[in-house]
């Protein structure tokens, strides 16, 4: 192989850099996927329905997500 063709081929360092997200995302999403599923499992081990569960589940996801009233 002709030495420019192999300059070519091979990417700069800029193209092999990912950013914090890219590179935690993928490992955030199955803990939290992870998470998720030990959390209806308990609740369904306790008793509760598999729909009761999941709405808890949700229910807690949106509470979460939801701003925080800051006190001053």
């Amino acid at each position: 192989m002709p030495m420019s063709a192999a300059r070519l081929s091979v990417p700069s360092p800029k193209e092999h850099i990912l950013t914090v997200k890219e590179a935690l995302e993928p490992i955030f999403l199955a803990l939290e996927e992870e998470a998720e599923v030990k959390m209806i499992a308990a609740a369904v081990k306790a008793g509760w329905s598999m729909e009761e569960a999941v709405s808890a589940v949700d229910e807690l996801r949106r509470t979460e997500l939801l701003p925080v009233a800051r006190q001053h």
